[in-house]
């Protein structure tokens, strides 16, 4: 039988990734030739000490370890909303390390996002300045075309890619539709490597993150195992109909007590004390007035336990540490 969950959320590395049944019939995808994963780079979790923390204490809700392994059992999208702060970006990495999907692809959006960027860059620019001013024979366009992480993660590697498409709110209007097509269809061209097909019908091309070179045939690109795909959102925006629909959508909130003090025994490393359950209760009373994110409790806990403040203090150290996002902070020193 299938493995379920194949996410387990217990942030213990496993390989249940190969125990996932084959994908439905309408999600099925036959890239190749077949690519093993990249190793680590030093962007990876694996190698970047903030990265590995974040994936190392990631502490997930039952309602996200059911939803991430439906998007994995779907070969969906997982669209995460929710306020600033509640872990929706760390997600990616914890579910990366724990079931062995390589580095993590990511692509940070702005208003000026595109489509065609993330899929790959192509600098004709430099492949003209490299002809007129080099000696050395004539490169290709191969040579001045890069993958983007979008474009990187629908490779035909044997297992998902993880890919964070994070903050999808902030782009322009029309991305989340110019979307729909090569999440669906898990595949896409490069023209400039179309046209020229016929001369030459492989090219290698660098991809995002690393100067590694994969074989691209004919100028297409097509996956065989859909990436896990997770897209953050802080809830700023409506998407469209068409979009949502190919999605699985968790939405997260502010966690309780119990989670808080979870989150910071996974941090620290021990039980929250006295001084940490008094910022927590703080924290906690806070939080229906407006947005708080919870790293500004963990640097408020942090503060407190390196600079031995007296618990008098702490309530005013948590007003100027946890100020609601979006309040210009206070004026006054503590």
């Amino acid at each position: 039988m299938p493995l379920w969950p194949v996410y387990t959320g217990t942030n213990e590395p496993h390989d249940g990734i190969t125990e996932l049944p084959p994908p439905p019939p309408w999600r099925a995808f036959d890239g190749g030739p077949v690519l093993g994963l990249p190793e680590a780079g030093d962007d990876d979790a694996a190698t970047s000490p903030d990265r590995a923390h974040r994936a190392e204490t990631y502490r997930p809700t039952e309602q996200t370890v059911q939803l991430v392994n439906a998007a994995l059992y779907l070969r969906r999208p997982l669209l995460v909303t929710g306020p600033p702060g509640t872990g929706k970006s760390s997600l990616v990495y914890a579910v990366a390390r724990e079931l062995g999907l390589g580095p993590v692809l990511r692509w940070n959006i702005t208003s000026r996002s595109t489509l065609h960027d993330a899929l790959y860059q192509y600098d004709p620019l430099s492949r003209l300045y490299a002809a007129r001013h080099t000696t050395a024979p004539e490169t290709g366009i191969e040579d001045h075309l890069r993958l983007g992480p979008l474009g990187t993660a629908l490779l035909p590697y044997a297992r998902p890619r993880a890919l964070l498409i994070d903050e999808i709110d902030k782009s322009d209007l029309d991305l989340p539709n110019d979307l729909l097509n090569v999440l669906e269809e898990g595949q896409y061209e490069i023209p400039e490597l179309v046209r020229t097909a016929r001369r030459a019908p492989e090219a290698e091309v660098m991809v995002d993150g690393t100067d590694e070179r994969v074989a691209v045939r004919r100028g297409r690109v097509r996956c065989k195992a859909f990436p896990f795909v997770v897209l953050t959102s802080n809830g700023e925006r409506e998407f469209p109909p068409a979009f949502l629909r190919r999605c699985v959508t968790l939405r997260l909130r502010q966690p309780d007590g119990s989670r808080l003090a979870d989150i910071v025994r996974a941090h620290f490393d021990e039980e929250p004390d006295a001084g940490a359950q008094r910022l927590i209760g703080r924290f906690l009373s806070r939080v229906g007035g407006g947005d708080l994110a919870t790293d500004q409790l963990l640097n408020a806990i942090y503060l407190a336990r390196s600079s031995d403040l007296p618990a008098e203090n702490l309530d005013e150290l948590a007003e100027q540490l946890m100020p609601y996002l979006g309040e210009a902070p206070h004026s006054d020193a503590f």
